[in-house]
């Protein structure tokens, strides 16, 4: 099966200023409306291959690590922390129904914000020395999308422009910014399911998310416009990615920007699938692999929580959502009852962690 069509964008242009930053941005948000994922070519200049692989490096260590060590750094309500295999509710018409069906087979840690250079959470003794790395790293993330932020508010002529990133800046208060570290183990011959599926289908929370993934490994699909269910390769292939010192930043829009902006950025579905052992996919992209264990780093970026999630001022984002209207289409838009980010965030932690916001 065809990898999905997703653009590859090189964000040099975006620091050249002028009618270069507007080219890089209007790509940009025609990417987001009409996939809802982007691949940013990685150059080096906003997040270096050093930071990147040294940031897997401490992944495979946390995730080697007994559980023992981590159980005190259990998840919590804030949606920092480790959480282990069969915690996660990513598809609940699925796994409530079956709870041993479609579970999200992965394991993971959630790290919050840094307040000067220091985890404001419990972190397992055996990281405390890599703590400013990891601080470092998200640092990076961050930054990257403030970037980001700013050329939407470009391309979609936000007035003011930099009315997404008013309300990412730290100044702005608090937010439930978050660096995932993730590991998928290899199947076992023993495993029950049956549908190959590790991370149930879903849509992300927040305003749009950075991933990393190490080349070779398979696994991520995204949900088309037809409803088909399409691969979506770590190098996409005929772009000249493969010659870069990483492989490209996966970004995706999430519910929070496709909310704000009345559904016309769009929140695409995906899922990370391993076919059973013997199995071969027809989604598995050509040189990649399901039957490795599967590393990714995740960085979910939300405004601050305060931020009202009221209309953006832009002209077409006002026509999409006037002429969604027109056509009787189920998008939202947020002018009726105005949330924060942060209800936005807890209403959608709630649908995830069922035991855990049940207790």
């Amino acid at each position: 099966m065809s990898a999905a069509p997703i653009p590859v964008i090189d964000l040099t242009g975006a620091d050249e200023g002028g009618a270069a930053r507007d080219a890089v941005a209007r790509a940009l948000v025609e990417a987001a409306v009409e996939h809802g994922f982007v691949y940013i070519r990685n150059t080096g200049l906003d997040i270096p291959a050093s930071a990147i692989n040294g940031a897997f490096d401490i992944s495979r260590k946390l995730f080697q690590l007994p559980a023992e060590e981590k159980e005190p750094c259990k998840i919590q309500t804030n949606n920092r922390g480790w959480t282990g295999m069969h915690v996660e509710t990513l598809d609940p018409k699925t796994q409530r129904v079956r709870p041993s069906y479609n579970w999200c087979l992965s394991t993971a840690f959630n790290f919050g914000e840094f307040v000067d250079g220091k985890a404001q959470q419990p972190l397992p003794p055996s990281l405390a020395s890599d703590e400013p790395q990891i601080d470092a790293f998200f640092d990076l993330c961050y930054r990257l999308c403030l970037k980001l932020n700013d050329l939407l508010g470009i391309g979609l002529e936000v007035n003011p422009p930099d009315f997404f990133t008013a309300a990412h800046r730290k100044a702005a208060g608090p937010s439930g910014n978050t660096l995932r570290l993730l590991y998928y183990p290899a199947r076992q011959d023993t495993d029950e399911d049956t549908d190959g599926v590790r991370a149930g289908a879903h849509s992300d929370y927040g305003s749009m998310t950075l991933l990393f993934r190490l080349a070779g490994q398979a696994g991520l699909e995204i949900n088309t416009r037809d409803g088909s269910w399409v691969p979506v390769p770590v190098l996409p292939s005929g772009t000249g990615v493969e010659t870069d010192a990483a492989p490209p930043i996966l970004v995706n829009i999430g519910d929070l920007l496709s909310y704000w902006t009345g559904g016309l950025l769009r929140s695409t579905v995906h899922r990370v699938i391993f076919p059973p052992p013997g199995v071969d996919s027809a989604n598995v992209t050509p040189g990649e692999s399901t039957k490795e264990p599967r590393y990714s780093i995740a960085f979910f970026c939300h405004p601050a929580g305060a931020s009202p999630l009221s209309a953006v001022p832009s002209k077409r984002v006002a026509e999409a959502v006037a002429e969604a209207k027109g056509k009787g289409k189920a998008i939202a838009a947020p002018d009726s009852t105005i949330m924060t980010a942060d209800e936005h965030l807890q209403m959608r932690l709630r649908s995830t962690y069922l035991d855990l916001y049940e207790k």
